[in-house]
């Protein structure tokens, strides 16, 4: 029993270091660690910014491009865990070029504690799963990334707010490609989901690399009647404007550098950043806006509304901004400062939040492997206590198997000595000793022998007369001999009903820890907003290995139960025989009514 412990002991150390550097999914043969550092040695985001799509911007110089997919379609990306799998969006992929561009659904950027991501690729037979519209949390309403050419922008949201004008393609801007303005503004659609409502919050963002510096140039223009929202820059100066009103001057920006802008409106404040930091804020609050909007020039005025504030003017147009953007996006909420600075520290060209480390190769693991590495908790629980049951049939059934074959040879033997000494006293063997001390030992049968000739010598030390046995003295021996026998009986049934416990208990204890695993899993993917096979299969195989090992506890533990039942009743019938073989041998040899030979009947 104690080896036996051992050995498992042994086994469960040497799994649980091989399961510290567990893989996602065997069929993929790559995968590269990807550490988020918003640490004050890092990103210095300054606090926690929540949610983040994280720019991960690969290159030749951290990564080699080898054994992934032409057009990246079996990357994924994995929390530290190993479990949950992140959305993403390939923004762009040339593996021929080595640049890629992927924006990965980050739940939570901390200023404190790095957080490890990886990268899985090596795949060629997984599809694409990259998907924008869950990349960018709800909150966003329009998402521009401009990498689809001479074409007007689409909007990587769900809500499908896609640009009205075509845009001219700028290559080589600070995320890959952008748009040339200048030549005409770029509409945006008048949609409910860019309304926005008086007092209300927004946030806009963008990278801007203006040609040239000019007088009142505008980069994102709003207006409804009197009342109006104006990002733009003056003399290389960003300001926002609001019903005429116009925020001080900030931190310039250079002309031919990329920078980013961005303008918060919550409540009675609208703030400016740049490179997102604060940097001026205006005491205003956001009209109520329901019209078009513009990027790269102003749009003419509409008629006053009711929303408007009262006296208040159409402002005079603004230039048009000469430049490139990229970038751009629109927020329904307020965005946290945290995030802002996030935004641009990690899309910019030397991301300092983003760090990667050297690829890793899968050596050859399992399937079974994989589900080991996925499974949570409540299931490595569910699985232990079943390994300890199964360890405990075990023994029982090693036990038991060898105790009941040293008995089985030794009944068989001591059967034979019975057998060679007929026609002798029957405590002949007690007496010469010619019965091996083993099978004294292990035989159940001499136990029985011994007790009945205990009782003889008992009988005849009172003065009995052990020639002429009566039949009362005869049934009292088979009395002693069935008493020994129900006790051998005890003793071959001790620990089987473990046996049982086990057959019937495992398949519910397994199942139990599959229903958990399940419920689990589903919650974790409502939580996470994903439904789809990779994010819901690991977990169901891990909880379906519960039931599975419930099954591997009872089966062997079923057959070995029968087993051992079988050979329990093979010596329990040997007892049974030997008792009545003995009672028949002494009520013929020293029995009151046993025949006497003829020789000794006629000298009587």
């Amino acid at each position: 029993m104690r080896r036996l412990l051992f050995i498992v002991l042994t086994l469960l150390s040497t799994l649980l270091p091989g399961l510290a550097h567990a893989w996602w999914q065997a069929e993929w043969s790559y995968r590269k660690p990807i550490t988020i550092d918003g640490g004050p040695q890092a990103g210095a985001i300054g606090s926690d910014a929540g949610r983040v799509p994280v720019l991960v911007r690969l290159h030749t110089g951290n990564f080699k491009f080898e054994g992934v997919s032409e057009t990246g379609a079996d990357l994924r990306f994995v929390a530290a865990d190993d479990k949950t799998v992140l959305n993403h969006q390939i923004e762009q992929f040339d593996p021929l070029l080595g640049m890629a561009l992927i924006w990965v659904d980050v739940p939570n950027v901390s200023a404190g504690t790095p957080q490890k991501l990886w990268m899985y690729y090596g795949n060629p037979k997984a599809p694409a799963s990259g998907n924008g519209q869950r990349s960018f949390d709800p909150d966003y309403t329009l998402v521009y990334h401009f990498a689809e050419g001479a074409v007007p922008p689409r909007d990587t949201t769900a809500y499908g707010n896609n640009g009205q004008t075509t845009t001219v393609p700028v290559e080589g801007t600070v995320i890959g490609r952008g748009a040339q303005l200048g030549s005409g503004a770029l509409m945006l659609p008048a949609t409910p989901s860019l309304a926005v409502q008086a007092g209300g919050t927004l946030t806009f963002s963008a990278w801007v690399r203006p040609d040239q510096l000019g007088a009142r140039q505008a980069i994102y223009t709003r207006r409804d009647g009197a009342g109006e929202l104006v990002v733009g820059i003056d003399q290389g100066v960003p300001f926002v404007q609001v019903n005429g009103q116009r925020s001080a001057p900030g931190q310039p920006i250079q002309a031919g550098q990329w920078s980013h802008i961005a303008v918060k409106a919550e409540g009675e404040k609208v703030a400016l950043y740049v490179g997102g930091r604060p940097t001026v804020s205006l005491a205003a609050k956001l009209p109520a806006l329901n019209t078009a909007a513009a990027l790269g020039a102003d749009v003419p005025a509409t008629a006053p509304t009711a929303s408007a504030p009262q006296g208040a003017q159409p402002a005079a147009a603004l230039a048009a901004f000469t430049g490139a953007i990229d970038e751009v996006r629109l927020s329904k909420v307020a965005r946290a400062d945290a995030l802002l600075l996030a935004d641009a520290i990690s899309q910019g060209a030397e991301s300092r939040l983003t760090a990667f480390g050297a690829d890793e190769q899968q050596a050859g693991k399992s399937h079974f492997g994989f589900i080991l590495a996925a499974m949570p908790l409540d299931a490595w629980v569910v699985v232990g206590l079943l390994g300890l049951m199964m360890v405990l049939s075990w023994a029982i059934m090693i036990g038991k198997g060898r105790s009941y074959g040293a008995t089985s040879r030794a009944n068989a033997a001591f059967i034979e000595h019975f057998r060679e000494a007929a026609g002798a006293p029957l405590d002949r063997l007690a007496v010469s000793n010619t019965v091996p001390e083993d099978v004294r030992a292990d035989s159940s049968l001499w136990r029985l022998y011994e007790v009945a000739i205990d009782e003889m010598r008992r009988r005849h030390d009172r003065g009995y007369d052990l020639s002429a046995v009566s039949s009362a003295t005869i049934g009292a021996i088979r009395a002693a001999m069935d008493g020994v026998m129900v006790r051998e009986t005890e003793r071959m049934s001790k620990r089987m009903n473990w046996l049982s416990t086990t057959i019937e208990g495992a398949p519910y204890v397994g199942l139990f820890g599959t229903v958990i695993g399940i419920m689990l899993v589903f919650v974790v993917a409502a939580m996470a907003g994903a439904v789809d096979i990779n994010s819901v299969a690991p977990g169901m195989a891990a909880a379906l290995l519960c039931t599975a090992a419930g099954l591997g506890v009872a089966i062997p533990a079923l057959f070995g139960y029968n087993w051992l039942a079988s050979r329990s009743d093979a010596i329990g019938a040997d007892m049974a025989v030997f008792v009545d073989e003995f009672v028949t041998r002494l009520a013929e040899e020293q029995g009151e009514g046993r025949s006497m030979p003829q020789a000794v009947a006629k000298r009587a």
